[in-house]
C-alpha cells in the first residue's frame, strides 16, 4: 500500500482504471517485483525505471496490454483495483493540501525575510522606529550635565599628562577615583613618578590640600594635628586640626604602609567613614579623595584593613625602553624652564588653569549622586561581576579575596565611569576597569583583564536569548488555537525583538564606528583601549552574524503567530526549533500536534 501511495503521488492525475491497468501489465510486473517486506524507499528505487516514467507512448502501450489482462476476472486483483481506485480519488486532495502548505510556508518565509532585512537595515543606518521616544527635555538636561563634567575631565587629563611619559592610565584612574569620592593606591619602585602624579591632582581640584611622608617613627600629630594646650588645661584631649588631614579635601600620603598602630585606627575611620574622633566629639571630615603611594605591598595582617580601604589600585612600572628616549628629550628641553619656575607655588600653578575648568567639590558630589541614582546597571553586568568574584576566590591560585564592601563600591565606580562617558547604562565593557579594583597583588591585574575580555568575546547574553526563543517556540506549539495565550506570546516576541535590536545596534556601532565604547572611554588609556579593541573586533563579526540569524528566527515566529499558523506550518518554517521541541517534550504533548489534520484536508490513508 505504501508503494502504491508513492505511485499515486507521482501520477496524481492518473485515474484508477489507468493505474489498475498499469499495475496489471507484464511490463510493470517484470520491472517492479515488490514483496510485503520491502520498505517504501526500496520499492521506490526498484520501480524507478518503470514504463510510466518514460513517455506517453509507453503509458499507452502499458494500458493496451492491461486491457487484455485478466484483472477484473481475478478476485484478488479486483480488490486491489478497488482499493487503488478509492486511494486515487483522495490523492489529488492530499497533493493539493501539500502544495497549499508549501505555498503558505514560502509566503511566510518571504515575509519574515523582508521584515527582518528592513529591521536590520534600519538599525544599521541608525533608525530605530520601534523604540519609544523619550522626553527631550530630560535628555537635554542629562546631556548638558554630562558634557560639562566631561569637558572638565578631558582638560584635567591633558593638564596632568603634561611631561609624564607612559602615565596615561595612572592619570585617568586618579581622576576616576576622585570623581567617585574613593581613594587610590599607587604601588611601585622608587623614582616612577608616583608622588608627582598624586601631587598634580591638587592643581585641578579647588580645595584644601594635605601631603605627608610617613615613616615607622611617625606620630599621630603629623597627620591629625597637635594637641591643644589650652584644651588640656580644661582636661580635654582635643587636637588642633587646622591645616592637617582632618580638614583636607585632597590628601596625598606617601609610604602609607609605614603607618604604626597609633595612627592606623584613626586613619581607617577617617578614610572610610569620613569621620574623625577629636576628643569626645566625632566630626565629619570634608575629605574627597586620598592618594596613597608605597614602594611595597603591606606585609602584616594589621595593614590588610587599610589596604582594603583603597578601592582603586595601580602598579606603576618603569618607563619602557621605547619611552625612555622621549622622556629624556622632554626633560632636557624643559630643564631651563623648570629652574626658572622652581619658586612657583601651588596658587601660581592653579593660575594656569581657567577657574571654570577646575573641578569643584560640588562637581564631584553631583557627579557621584546622579551616577548612582540615574545610571542603570544591567543584569549582564551584575552577573559578570558575580562570576568574576567566583573566579577570583575559587579558581585562581592563590585565591583572591574580595570583600563585600569592595564589590559594592566597584559597581558604584562603574556607574560613575559610565555617567562621565555620557551614558545612562553600565555595559559589560565598563567591567574592564575592574582589573584596577579587584586584585590583591599586581600580577593578578592582567589575569582579571584577560578574563573580562574572554567573557566579552563569549557573549553569554546571546545564549540566554537563544534559550528564551526556544522556550517561546515550544509554548507557541502548545498554545495553538488559544487566542489569549497567542497574544501573550506575541507581546513576549516583541520584547525579544527589542532586545536583539539593541544588541545589534551596539555591535554594529562598535564595528562601523571604530569601537567607540572602548576607544572613546575616558578611563582607558590610549594604548590600552587600542589593544582591547584589536582583540575584540574579530569576535564582534561573529556576534553580529549570530544576532542577524537570531533576528530572522524571532521575526519568523512573529509572522507565524500573527498568521495563526498550525503546528505543521511552524515545523516547516523553523525545523531546527521543531526538532528541539520534539526531542525535549513529552510524547503525550507531541502526538496531538503531529497527527493534527491539515485545515480543510483529508488525512493520509
Amino acid at each position: 500500500e505504501q508503494v502504491l501511495w508513492a505511485l499515486l503521488r507521482a501520477v496524481g492525475r492518473t485515474s484508477s482504471a489507468e493505474m489498475a491497468s498499469l499495475l496489471a501489465s507484464p511490463q510493470v510486473s517484470q520491472k517492479c517485483s515488490i514483496s510485503h517486506r520491502d520498505s517504501p524507499r526500496t520499492a521506490h528505487s526498484t520501480c524507478s525505471s518503470t514504463p510510466y516514467t518514460r513517455s506517453n507512448q509507453t503509458w499507452q502501450a502499458a494500458s493496451s496490454t492491461a486491457h487484455q489482462s485478466p484483472l477484473n476476472r481475478t478476485p484478488q486483483r479486483g480488490a486491489w483495483a478497488g482499493r487503488l481506485g478509492a486511494a486515487s480519488e483522495q490523492a489529488p486532495t492530499y497533493v493539493d493540501n501539500e502544495r497549499r502548505l508549501n505555498e503558505e510556508v514560502n509566503v511566510m518565509r518571504q515575509a519574515a525575510q523582508t521584515r527582518a532585512g528592513k529591521l536590520l537595515m534600519d538599525l544599521k543606518t541608525g533608525a530605530s522606529p520601534e523604540q519609544p521616544s523619550q522626553d527631550p527635555s530630560v535628555n537635554n538636561r542629562q546631556g548638558s550635565i554630562s558634557s560639562e563634567i566631561r569637558a572638565k575631565l578631558q582638560n584635567a587629563i591633558k593638564v596632568m599628562q603634561e611631561g609624564l611619559i607612559e602615565r596615561d592610565t595612572e592619570v585617568r584612574l586618579l581622576l576616576l577615583a576622585a570623581m567617585s569620592s574613593e581613594h587610590i593606591l599607587l604601588i611601585g619602585p622608587p623614582g616612577t613618578a608616583k608622588s608627582e602624579v598624586g601631587r598634580r591632582l591638587n592643581k585641578l581640584i579647588s580645595g584644601t590640600y594635605f601631603e605627608r611622608l610617613l615613616t615607622r617613627f611617625s606620630v599621630p600629630e603629623e597627620l591629625f594635628g597637635p594637641l591643644s594646650m589650652r584644651a588640656l588645661e580644661d582636661d580635654k584631649y582635643v587636637r588642633q586640626t587646622r591645616g592637617y588631614l582632618p580638614e583636607a579635601e585632597v590628601a596625598f600620603i606617601d609610604e602609607i604602609f609605614k603607618a604604626n598602630s597609633a595612627i592606623l585606627n584613626t586613619l581607617l575611620t577617617l578614610v572610610n567613614e569620613r569621620l574623625f574622633d577629636n576628643g569626645s566629639t566625632r566630626v565629619r571630615v570634608p575629605l574627597l579623595t586620598a592618594v596613597a603611594a608605597s614602594n611595597e605591598l603591606p606585609e602584616s595582617e594589621e595593614l590588610d584593613a587599610l589596604y582594603d580601604r583603597f578601592l582603586v589600585r595601580r602598579a606603576v612600572r618603569q618607563v619602557s625602553a621605547a619611552g625612555v628616549g622621549q622622556m629624556l628629550q622632554y626633560h632636557s628641553a624643559s630643564s631651563s624652564q623648570e629652574s626658572d619656575n622652581s619658586g612657583s607655588d601651588n596658587e601660581a600653578e592653579r593660575g594656569s588653569i581657567a577657574a571654570d575648568m577646575r573641578l569643584t567639590r560640588e562637581d564631584i558630589r553631583r557627579c557621584r549622586d546622579e551616577a548612582v541614582s540615574r545610571v542603570y546597571v544591567t543584569p549582564a553586568v551584575i552577573q559578570m561581576v558575580t562570576d568574576l568574584r567566583t573566579y577570583l576566590q575559587e579558581k585562581m591560585e592563590p585565591p583572591v579575596y574580595v570583600s563585600d564592601r569592595r564589590l559594592v563600591k566597584s559597581v558604584q565606580l562603574l556607574q560613575v565611569a559610565a555617567y562621565c562617558n555620557g551614558r545612562d547604562t553600565v555595559t559589560e565593557y565598563d567591567a574592564l576597569l575592574l582589573q584596577h579594583v579587584l586584585w590583591q597583588r599586581p600580577e593578578q591585574s592582567d589575569r582579571i583583564a584577560d578574563w573580562v575580555i574572554a567573557q566579552l568575546s563569549v557573549d553569554d547574553g546571546l545564549k540566554q536569548v537563544q534559550y528564551l526563543l526556544s522556550g517561546l517556540f515550544s509554548r507557541a506549539c502548545r498554545s495553538l488555537g488559544d487566542q489569549t495565550k497567542v497574544q501573550a506570546l506575541q507581546a513576549e516576541v516583541d520584547e525579544l525583538v527589542e532586545l536583539l535590536s539593541a544588541k545589534y545596534t551596539q555591535v554594529s556601532t562598535n564595528l562601523e564606528g571604530g569601537f567607540p565604547v572602548v576607544l572613546n572611554n575616558l578611563w582607558l588609556g590610549e594604548e590600552e583601549s587600542q589593544a582591547i579593541a584589536t582583540a575584540l573586533q574579530p569576535k564582534l563579526f561573529k556576534t553580529q552574524s549570530a544576532v542577524e540569524a537570531m533576528v530572522h528566527d524571532v521575526i519568523t515566529l512573529e509572522v507565524a503567530l500573527k498568521a495563526g499558523s498550525e503546528a505543521v506550518t511552524l515545523a516547516n518554517l523553523m525545523p531546527r526549533f521543531w526538532a528541539d521541541f520534539i526531542r525535549n517534550s513529552d510524547i503525550s504533548e507531541v502526538r496531538p500536534l503531529g497527527t493534527r489534520p491539515l485545515a480543510g484536508g483529508a488525512t493520509r490513508p
